[in-house]
């Protein structure tokens, strides 16, 4: 069974061009970062990415048109803006989820809004090792399309080693969802880690270490993917 390769970057003037390597590199899906100012579950490299689009212009409405850039040139990749919920609020909630889909949006994540409310509003839904069994039935229920497993309880960032918690959860999350595709996240950066994250779900979501690849341009991020689709692929 082919593994889905989700990659992360921050919306940036750059971004189009940086997500298109990445899908020739062989990403499955285009996650793309909506900055805000006060995250709660990115690391460093995501905060200080965030901190960089800010000092740039990159509000809400520049980063539809960067998406709707990338739409452009990626072709029917699934694109998926993550933002926060304070950035919708400010927006509007109804206006934001029209304005996404016009400009080539697949679906979204809000990292802050838990399953349960606005279940209006379809979007990939986020349980952690924390969460209890009925959580998890309620997000796999409201997920749409695949189910996003934090591997870990903290920060996004790269780490020496995949985290322990995902096997419990993911094995929580095949008995309380059937059916329902587990993509892992946080802490998967290298191609050794992305192996292992697979063997337990059926895809990962790499971000940090991806970002750090786009500082070096579409070549090197390109690379970076390849290596990840190379091991997935294994």
């Amino acid at each position: 069974m082919t593994k889905s390769l989700v990659v992360y970057l921050m919306s940036e003037p750059e971004t189009p061009e940086l997500a298109e390597a990445a899908v020739e590199g062989g990403a499955d899906v285009v996650e793309l970062g909506f900055p805000f100012s006060d995250p709660l579950a990115d690391g460093p490299v995501i905060r200080l990415a965030a901190e960089r689009a800010l000092a740039r212009g990159m509000r809400t409405r520049a980063c539809l048109e960067c998406l709707a850039e990338v739409r452009a040139r990626v072709g029917d990749t699934p694109l998926i803006p993550m933002t926060y919920a304070s950035l919708l609020e400010a927006y509007g909630w109804e206006r934001f989820a029209a304005d996404a889909r016009e400009a080539g949006a697949t679906s979204l994540i809000v990292a802050d809004l838990p399953a349960g409310e606005r279940p209006e509003l379809r979007r990939v839904q986020l349980v952690a090792p924390t969460s209890t069994d009925a959580r998890v039935a309620l997000a796999a229920h409201e997920t749409d399309g695949w189910l996003y497993l934090v591997t870990l309880t903290g920060t996004t960032g790269a780490r020496d080693e995949l985290s322990s918690s995902l096997a419990d959860l993911a094995a929580r999350a095949r008995r309380l969802a059937p059916g329902v595709p587990l993509y892992a996240g946080f802490g998967i950066s290298t191609p050794e880690q992305a192996r292992a994250a697979a063997e337990l779900t059926d895809g990962v979501v790499v971000g940090s270490r991806a970002l750090l690849a786009a500082e070096n341009g579409p070549a090197a991020l390109r690379e970076y993917v390849a290596s990840l689709r190379a091991a997935l692929d294994a």
